[in-house]
C-alpha cells in the first residue's frame, strides 16, 4: 500500500499486559467486551497510510499489508505512546489549585499549565502529577483489517469531510466541479465549537489528497424567516389545490356515474 493511500479501516487496541480496550470501530466487538456506548458510532476509521493519524507502529503495519487481511501486531512502546520518562511527574503544591485543591482526586486527569496530568499520590500539602501519557510504557496489541481504498476524488472528499465534521452521506452536499470542490454545510453544523478550525483542516486535507483539486469553496446558506414562510405558504397551497382537484374529480366521476 502507498504512502498518502486514503484506506477505511476495522481495528479493535487493547494494552497487552492488562487486556485494557483503549478502542474499537466494530460494534459487536464493543458489545462482546462490555465497552458499548449508545451515543459512539462505531465504523471503520479513515486513516492515510503513513502520514501519522494512527500509531507509528501501525502506520508502517499498513504500508506493507493486503486489503481484507485480518492482522494482529503488538505495538512497542517505542512505536506507539512513548516510554515514561521520570522528569514528566511533578509534586505540585495543593495551593496552586486555588479553590479547586479540595476536589483533586487520586486516579484522576487533571489539567495545569496546558498539560493534561493523572493524579497519583496526594500528601502533605502536595500533589503527585504524572504528565506522561496513561499508555506510556505499555505494548499496546492491536486488531487491524483494512477493509477498502478510496479511489475517487468524490469517495475521498466525502471521507474526509466526515472525519472533520459529524455529517452523514445522505446530508453531505458536496460536488466536484473540474478543479473545484464546493460544501454547502448543514445549519447544524454552523454552530460547532472550532468550525472555523475545522473547515481550514478540512481545506488542507482535500487539497492534499485529491488530486487535481486546487479550490475548495465551504458555503453557509442563510435565509430569511419571511422566505421560509412565504415557501411554506405556497407548499401548503399547492396541497390544498391538488386536495381540491381531487374532489372536484371525484365528483365529476360519481355524476357520469
Amino acid at each position: 500500500m502507498e504512502k498518502g493511500s486514503l484506506i477505511f479501516v476495522d481495528l479493535t487496541a487493547r494494552v497487552k499486559d492488562t487486556g485494557e480496550v483503549i478502542e474499537t470501530t466494530l460494534i459487536d466487538e464493543a458489545k462482546k467486551l462490555g465497552i458499548y456506548e449508545e451515543t459512539r458510532k462505531y465504523e471503520p476509521k479513515l486513516i492515510s497510510v503513513g502520514d501519522g493519524w494512527v500509531l507509528k507502529g501501525v502506520d508502517e503495519t499498513l504500508l506493507s499489508s493486503e486489503m481484507n487481511k485480518q492482522i494482529t501486531i503488538d505495538v512497542i512502546p517505542e512505536k506507539a505512546f512513548g516510554l515514561r520518562d521520570p522528569n514528566k511527574v511533578r509534586r505540585i503544591l495543593l495551593r496552586k489549585f486555588g479553590e479547586k485543591a479540595s476536589e483533586i482526586r487520586v486516579g484522576e486527569e487533571i489539567e495545569i499549565d496546558n498539560q493534561i496530568g493523572l493524579v497519583r499520590f496526594i500528601g502533605s500539602g502536595r500533589a503527585q502529577i504524572d504528565f506522561n501519557h496513561k499508555y506510556a510504557g505499555k505494548i499496546i496489541t492491536f486488531d487491524l483489517k483494512p477493509l477498502s481504498e478510496l479511489k475517487t476524488a468524490d469517495e475521498k472528499a466525502r471521507a474526509l469531510l466526515h472525519r472533520r465534521l459529524p455529517i452523514e452521506n445522505e446530508k453531505m452536499d458536496l460536488l466536484i466541479n473540474n478543479n473545484e470542490v464546493i460544501i454547502n454545510l448543514p445549519q447544524e453544523t454552523y454552530l460547532i465549537d472550532g468550525i472555523q478550525i475545522i473547515k481550514k483542516a478540512l481545506s488542507t486535507d482535500i487539497l492534499k489528497y485529491i488530486s487535481g483539486v486546487s479550490k475548495v469553496k465551504i458555503v453557509e446558506t442563510y435565509e430569511s424567516m419571511k422566505t421560509k414562510e412565504s415557501e411554506n405558504i405556497i407548499v401548503e397551497l399547492k396541497s390544498e389545490r391538488k386536495e381540491e382537484h381531487n374532489i372536484n374529480k371525484e365528483d365529476s366521476e360519481r355524476k357520469l356515474e
